[in-house]
């Protein structure tokens, strides 16, 4: 077969696999990669939005909870909310090596139509207020299968491009993707309030609310992600693509926990979209907590659309001018945004509160600071996401001894199968951010008075991400300049 330049072999798509894809070759690229790259990347977009949405329903569900008669505890409630954070992230380490053993678009098929057994379920459960509580608890748990979504959809994608153009796909993909996050919390308050789905959406319950009762079909929060998870998932079957080379052992996969550079970058991912996660998750109680004359909910989704917006931009800049450089400057803003959120907390609410700042804070103030954190989150996670390819395709091209034609291509399908893993292993311990982070603003507020301990802790954490990245990927002769 002819594979130089001006003749190369056309992707073959048997089966919908391609047995021809070297996105590196320009005229490739440009001939016909570019449109088969951008295809699988838009009917990707949506069906990663959906598991956002299905992976953060519960932060709607169990608000409502009581009103509906639900006789379970704060503690409960607080655990509805949380499951899908914990069994997200952990099915996460699993979803990072699935693509390259199953194929990327009979994964995203599958993992895409696993998200109708928690949003049918949840949707029939809610409507009767003697469920159990173990019941609900694993359709909470179900939910993380949304959250896992986001290591494969990711690892896939970061197949189709060129290098110079990961940065900018894995961002459109994932931030357009977290934004199933927000809309979740934005929409569900306004589907509950009509029978949208008539006779097949079931009876309506009957709540108090400001002394008044109302008719509400809370089942509606779950069913109406249903159909769209459905033609997403058919979509997906019929115009994805399976990329021969990308397949691997999970041995070949499992090389990145060898690798220095899989754990570094794992650390500051965390510290981006663990970040990112764990903010939206804990903003309502917090604003709830420090200013009770606030209404949450009005607020609350404004922070995950501007980090998810943002994220595309984050991926570009990278491109552009570097991820370590974009990444060292980001979490340098991180850390200067949480001392202006604690500037504008209420003074006296815990023991480690800033001794200026005016004394019965400024929710103006808050607020703002924290879209900023959520602004720095979002152009973290492009650009660490950048850097992730980058880094393990270098490495093994260093590693070349001979630079022949074969040598060279074996090097580069070794170092994608490598990127593409530690990019779904880096969301998956990222995702634990989601728990942790409410979880510190909690354990902060009963052991000191409020949460300013938890901040100080965050703040620490993007000063050591400042070094970590200065020092192995931004610095003049750094290790691995990315």
């Amino acid at each position: 077969m002819n594979t130089t330049s001006g003749n190369a072999p056309r992707a073959s798509r048997p089966g919908r696999v391609l047995t021809v894809w070297t996105p590196e070759d320009k005229a490739f690229w440009e001939r016909e990669g570019e449109a088969i790259a951008k295809l699988n990347l838009w009917i990707s977009v949506p069906a990663l939005f959906l598991a956002f949405a299905i992976w953060q329903l519960w932060s709607v569900v169990a608000v409502n909870l009581p009103a509906l008669g639900f006789k379970y505890s704060t503690n409960q409630l607080f655990w509805l909310a949380a499951a899908p954070a914990l069994s997200g992230a952990t099915l996460r380490i699993f979803y990072s090596f699935m693509v390259p053993l199953v194929g990327g678009r009979r994964w995203t098929v599958l993992s895409t139509a696993s998200l109708l057994i928690p949003a049918i379920g949840i949707g029939y459960a809610v409507q009767d207020n003697t469920t159990s509580y173990p019941t609900m608890l694993l359709l909470a748990l179900l939910c993380g299968l949304g959250g896992g979504n986001f290591s494969s959809s990711m690892a896939n994608i970061s197949f189709f491009f060129p290098k110079e153009r990961k940065g900018s796909a894995l961002g459109v993909n994932a931030g357009l993707g977290n934004l199933g996050v927000s809309v979740v919390q934005f929409l569900s308050p306004l589907v509950i309030t009509a029978g949208i789905f008539g006779i097949f959406g079931g009876e309506p319950q009957t709540i108090v609310k400001n002394g008044q009762e109302q008719m509400v079909w809370a089942q509606n929060a779950a069913f109406i992600w249903v159909p769209w998870i459905a033609l997403a998932a058919v979509a997906a079957w019929f115009g994805m693509n399976d990329i021969a080379d990308a397949r691997a052992s999970f041995a070949a996969q499992a090389a990145i926990f060898k690798r220095k550079h899989n754990w570094i970058m794992c650390v500051l991912y965390l510290g981006t979209f663990g970040s990112f996660i764990g903010f939206a998750a804990g903003f309502p109680l917090l604003i709830k907590a420090l200013f009770p004359e606030v209404n949450p909910l009005a607020y609350a989704w404004l922070g995950p659309l501007v980090g998810a917006v943002v994220r595309p931009l984050g991926g570009w800049l990278a491109d552009k001018v570097g991820g370590a450089r974009v990444t060292v400057w980001n979490f340098l803003v991180m850390a200067l945004a949480v001392v202006g959120v604690l500037f504008f907390l209420p003074k006296g609410s815990g023991s480690f509160a800033l001794p200026f700042g005016p004394a019965e804070g400024s929710f103006t103030g808050f607020f703002l600071m924290f879209l900023v954190l959520f602004f720095t989150t979002g152009i973290g996670n492009g650009s660490t996401f950048r850097m992730i390819p980058v880094i393990f395709l270098t490495q093994k091209l260093r590693e070349l001894r001979t630079d022949d034609e074969a040598s060279r291509a074996q090097a580069i399908k070794e170092g994608n199968t490598e990127g593409a893993a530690a990019l779904g292993f880096a969301g998956a311990l990222g995702a634990y951010g989601g728990f942790f982070i409410p979880k510190s603003y909690g354990s902060s507020i009963a052991a000191t008075g409020g949460p300013e301990f938890a901040l100080w802790m965050f703040a620490v954490f993007y000063v050591l991400c400042i070094i970590i990245t200065w020092w192995y990927y931004s610095r003049k002769h750094a290790e691995m300049p990315c």
